[in-house]
């Protein structure tokens, strides 16, 4: 009886060799079509010219500015995301309290609005003519159509990678660890430090490759708030849509083949982590299991028999 159910399970959940074979080549065939032949058009039209056209596309005044504003945008919203992003997950998976659900909401909120309206938002807040223009241009202060404005609307888009990425994993975790800890004697800071922080930081590593990614290649929020400003306010993907728009075909995809480069380094680096991940899973999965102390069970035994 037992093994009939085995076999009717088996049936259930397997499919013929045939059809596993066509998913498989139909999933390899879509990766193919819509991820690797477009990479390889990248970087087939960056090199059209020769490695020579290459370097000088990269070696432009223009292109460099390009590239600096692009990691300065990165190493700033990337630690202002990891801090937000951790003091959220913590209060949320770890506390109780009132309008823990709206903080949720507000999380999400980036996922649910249109980088280009987030972009439009700093516009009426902080432009010439918005809330703050006046008080702003006051002071001598430029946000929109200068940096402050394209780290803000970066910040904004990428708010919710890490803190999304911690959330589920510290509400699995529960609390006991922390409570525990916080018994025994330790502080705050000694409770997440010790306890909490290496608990996540797998979680962690992978939430801000991710933000990092995004940082790197936003588009929409960064485009309405740069002014397009060539040579200051001008991201890489935005300097790649002037080249192309200028019919500059081969400097505009050899700056796309560096973030397309990024973006296989980043690809690279969370392949690492996850696989590491696994790796260190596995080690404690196969840990012997702890055997009780028989010494300690048997001494009050004796002393009942003596």
């Amino acid at each position: 009886m037992a093994s009939s159910t085995v076999r009717t399970a088996q049936r259930g959940t397997t499919e013929s060799a045939w059809v596993r074979r066509a998913l498989t080549g139909l999933a390899l065939a879509f990766m193919f079509l819509f991820l690797v032949l477009p990479l390889a058009a990248v970087f087939t039209e960056a090199l059209r010219k020769g490695l020579d056209a290459y370097w000088e596309a990269l070696k432009e005044p223009d292109a460099w500015s390009a590239i600096r504003l692009t990691l300065l945008t990165a190493a700033v919203a990337v630690p202002l995301n990891l801090v937000f992003g951790v003091a959220a997950a913590w209060a949320i998976a770890k506390y109780e309290f009132r309008g823990k659900s709206f903080l949720t909401t507000l999380i999400d909120l980036p996922f649910s609005v249109s980088p280009v309206v987030a972009g439009l938002i700093y516009v009426l807040v902080f432009g010439a003519q918005g809330w703050l223009g006046p008080w702003l241009a006051e002071h001598d202060i430029r946000i929109v159509f200068a940096v402050p404005g394209i780290i803000l609307a970066t910040v904004f888009v990428t708010f919710p990678f890490i803190a999304r990425e911690l959330i589920p994993l510290m509400q699995a975790q529960g609390n006991e660890e922390e409570q525990a800890a916080i018994v025994l004697g330790a502080s705050g800071w000694q409770t997440f430090w010790h306890v909490t922080l290496p608990n996540i930081k797998w979680g962690l590593i992978y939430g801000v490759i991710l933000c990092n990614a995004r940082a790197m290649g936003e588009f929409g929020a960064v485009s309405v708030v740069s002014g397009h400003i060539r040579g200051q306010t001008n991201t890489m993907p935005l300097h790649v849509e002037v080249l192309y728009n200028e019919y500059q075909s081969v400097a505009a995809f050899a700056v796309a083949s560096l973030l397309a480069l990024l973006a296989l380094v980043t690809l690279a680096i969370k392949s690492a982590v996850e696989w590491r991940h696994e790796r260190e899973m596995k080690a404690v999965a196969d840990l012997p299991p702890e055997r009780p102390n028989t010494a300690s069970t048997a001494a009050p035994t004796a002393t009942v028999q003596h």
